[in-house]
């Protein structure tokens, strides 16, 4: 069979962009030396700084630079004309809303992309790369047209599907006690990445995700004070913290505490629940493979962690096994795991962005009532491919 015609929407597709470390699997393969059943037939860039790279790899591979999106996706023609569609909006001179939120067009995006499935009365799957949106209203728009269109629909980013050192996956329907997640990074863009961690491995207690009752976002003391409130919460942030690879000498609470874009996300679940996602920016430093560290602890057992591992810079070997999700996406026409995550993750990180603006407002969510049930995808496997020279 030929391979499956992909269609790409970016904001900006430059060196180590995420348009780079995705769609360079589909043009060259992955770093094992095995190809995805994908080909990259249009792409639509929404910006083109001067460090571009499309055109030029548009005429080395042979795939079409398109104005629109809908000229991507019928390459000319009126009718749909490819298999898949990438929807990359990561990257770019876009601007923040009041908030601190990074208006990315990814909504602007999916309306483009929907617009021609709707003329065309045809869907294909689409891939939405990071969270949905910025805010709540837009996420939601997106996934509620998805499901109006029948559209096979998978986002978020490569944190769940990345190799966990040690290697750890929580049992289905585990009593889990509390959980902690550790990030670093821009606020709102790597608080995501962590409340990815975050939810991949908390979905799996119970027998279903049932969504969020509230938000909160602690900065200064205040990031600490909360986590000392739970009798769990120390153990489990002490076995974190042990994985965390590179970090600055000094006492972290005191940094922390003065730092501005540091702080702790308190997450209230509709059952019960509650976990906490601390950026200790300040302290905390990216090195050998990032500092995303999840914690947890299991009713009766020690608390347990794992780093979600980075492999940067190149090969950047992680987004290859987002591509697989994706590819498993095109092939079956089923997201390898629930689009509702992220949808879920979307809408927290919204409640912590208004919460951080509100100066620590407790944000009741009613509207994160969101509920399904988690795969076993997720967590790369075998031996990650070597740092290639810069």
């Amino acid at each position: 069979m030929p391979p499956k015609k992909v269609a790409a929407v970016v904001t900006e597709y430059r060196r180590w962009s995420h348009a780079d470390v995705i769609l360079r699997n589909l043009l060259g393969g992955y770093p094992d030396g095995t190809r995805p059943d994908l080909q990259l037939v249009s792409l639509v860039t929404d910006q083109v700084p001067e460090t571009d790279m499309s055109r030029a790899l548009a005429r080395a591979h042979d795939f079409r630079i398109c104005d629109t999106v809908a000229e991507a996706l019928t390459l000319g023609t009126n009718d749909l004309a490819v298999d898949a569609v990438l929807s990359i909006g990561e990257h770019g001179q876009y601007p923040d809303n009041e908030k601190g939120q990074k208006l990315y067009p990814r909504r602007r995006f999916f309306a483009d992309i929907a617009a021609v499935f709707e003329r065309t009365k045809k869907s294909v799957p689409v891939f939405n790369d990071k969270h949905l949106a910025a805010t709540w209203d837009d996420a939601k728009w997106m996934y509620d047209t998805a499901r109006r269109l029948m559209v096979p629909f998978l986002a978020g980013s490569s944190i769940p599907v990345t190799w966990r050192k040690p290697d750890l996956t929580l049992p289905r329907g585990c009593e889990l006690v509390g959980a902690v997640q550790i990030g670093y990074g821009p606020f709102e863009g790597y608080g995501f990445h962590a409340l990815e961690g975050l939810q991949c491995m908390v979905e799996r207690r119970g027998r279903e995700e049932t969504g969020v009752a509230a938000v909160t976002c602690h900065s200064g003391a205040a990031m600490w004070t909360a986590l000392d409130r739970q009798p769990w919460a120390g153990p489990v942030l002490d076995a974190a913290l042990k994985l965390v690879p590179a970090h600055a000498n000094g006492n972290m609470r005191e940094i922390t505490a003065r730092t501005a874009d540091a702080g702790t996300f308190e997450v209230e679940y509709r059952d019960g629940f509650r976990a906490f996602v601390v950026m200790p920016n300040g302290w905390i430093h990216e090195g050998d493979g990032g500092g995303f560290v999840f914690g947890g602890q299991v009713r009766g057992r020690d608390p347990v962690a794992c780093q979600f591992y980075l492999q940067q810079p190149d090969p950047f070997a992680h987004f290859a096994e987002l591509t697989k999700a994706i590819e498993s996406l095109v092939r079956t026409g089923h997201a390898p795991y629930p689009v509702e995550r992220t949808l879920l993750t979307t809408g927290i990180l919204d409640a912590v962005m208004t919460s951080k603006f509100r100066r620590g407002v407790r944000i009741e969510t009613p509207h994160l009532d969101v509920r399904y049930r988690p795969t076993d995808w997720g967590g790369a496997r075998g031996a990650i491919p070597p740092v290639q020279k810069k």
